[in-house]
């Protein structure tokens, strides 16, 4: 696979300027640092568009805050320096420890996904026991975001083991295996947007470590054909309801909006008008009519995209759109550049992450992905999501950091 080609070795990441790089002043220990200094412990090219998206979502949530009294701009910002924090420590910790750490990692994914289930912290919001009360401070926590990076480390670690290459059907079913116990988990609060995203991000991992196509398309198969058969099952009466009622409503209205005209297709709807309302310059920070009045639910969470694109417009939402393609363009770069198979794969999961999580919430805005509750990365409020999401970026800063220098 292209992905683990030995073509480009170490020093086809920018080898050459550490070669020039001086351990003197210029160096990280000197009172100055050079914009190569920089450029060695710090992937800029990934690292800024991620700020700006990190600085234009801090805009659109103040600017929400004007009008929807639950979008409070003040925990945003503390999600952010929290966030920032973990981001550090995951750019100082050397990555490279984790890659034979599957079991305690596997163990990790699993405690957290439980977490909300455990008496005297389990806290329910929206029909879902996502959340954990922190005794004493009362803070509310939701442990599925940190987990999804876990599990993406998880599959990583397992998947390095074969160097590219997956040879017998048992070493393939035990991937999958494994893939599956934190996703069951996570429907059991339910949460099926997260399970989607952990179910993903450890599909492409298993794909890119040499899964044989033919596996892969008859697993997609069996996925598929499993799915149906739970929708099928969930519409007809005296037989088991996997889907909540809820989600299967959503998956209704994808199809037909006029079904639920009162509840999911009504926010659809409010979505495309917020969205087509925008026009190409947008109505202004703080003019987002359909939300400001109450039409646009869950404006500064779900549907976060649709308040941007009224405010901002078709010119907004190409920046963003932009910032997001040069963000996640950079990490798949990096893929492609660096030789060890367990980053290869970590970026590849943290990769199909964020495209996922940005198709799937810019697809449900403008009716083109079912309604589901996955946040827009670093833009949509929540502190849970924004310390997970820049645990990623540290993830990605790491890699960089501790790649291995030319002698």
């Amino acid at each position: 696979m292209a992905l683990f080609s030995r073509d480009a070795g170490p020093e086809g990441i920018g080898e050459k300027a550490h070669t020039t790089f001086s351990r003197g002043a210029g160096s990280a220990r000197g009172p100055k640092m050079s914009a190569t200094g920089i450029s060695q412990i710090l992937y800029l090219p990934q690292l800024v568009p991620t700020l700006l998206l990190v600085a234009y979502g801090s805009l659109i949530i103040w600017s929400a805050s004007l009008t929807i009294a639950e979008a409070s701009f003040t925990r945003q910002l503390v999600g952010i320096a929290l966030g920032l924090v973990a981001a550090y420590a995951m750019w100082v910790y050397d990555y490279r420890t984790l890659a034979n750490m599957s079991t305690a990692l596997l163990v990790a994914a699993a405690l957290l996904m439980i977490l909300p289930k455990v008496p005297g912290f389990g806290y329910s919001a929206k029909g879902i026991t996502g959340w954990v009360r922190i005794p004493i401070i009362g803070l509310r926590f939701q442990p599925s975001e940190p987990a999804k990076l876990v599990t993406i480390l998880l599959m990583a670690s397992l998947g390095a083991q074969y160097n590219g290459r997956i040879e017998t059907l048992r070493d393939y079913l035990k991937l999958c295996g494994i893939l599956t116990i934190p996703f069951l988990l996570i429907l059991t609060q339910p949460d099926l947007g997260t399970g989607l995203i952990v179910l993903v991000a450890g599909a492409a991992i298993i794909i890119c470590a040499g899964a044989p196509r033919s596996w892969v398309l008859v697993t997609i198969g069996v996925v598929v054909l499993g799915a149906t058969m739970v929708v099928v099952t969930s519409m007809t009466p005296g037989l088991p309801h996997v889907l909540k009622q809820y989600q299967l409503n959503r998956l209704i209205v994808f199809v037909d909006p006029s079904v639920d005209p009162s509840n999911n297709g009504y926010n659809l709807q409010q979505a495309k008008i917020a969205v087509g309302s925008g026009g190409f310059f947008g109505k202004g920070i703080g003019n987002a009519t359909q939300s400001g009045s109450g039409f646009l639910p869950e404006a500064h969470t779900d549907f976060i995209f649709a308040l941007m694109a009224e405010e901002f417009g078709f010119v907004g939402s190409t920046v963003l759109l932009g910032l997001f393609g040069a963000m996640i363009f950079a990490s798949i770069s990096l893929a492609q550049r660096v030789d060890s198979p367990f980053a290869k794969l970590v970026l590849v999961g943290i990769v199909t992450m964020w495209s996922f999580q940005l198709l799937q919430n810019v697809g449900m805005c403008i009716g083109l992905m079912p309604i589901t509750g996955i946040p827009l990365p670093f833009i949509s409020f929540g502190s849970s999501s924004m310390i997970a999401q820049l645990m990623s970026v540290g993830m990605v800063q790491s890699i960089w950091r501790h790649r291995p220098k030319a002698a």
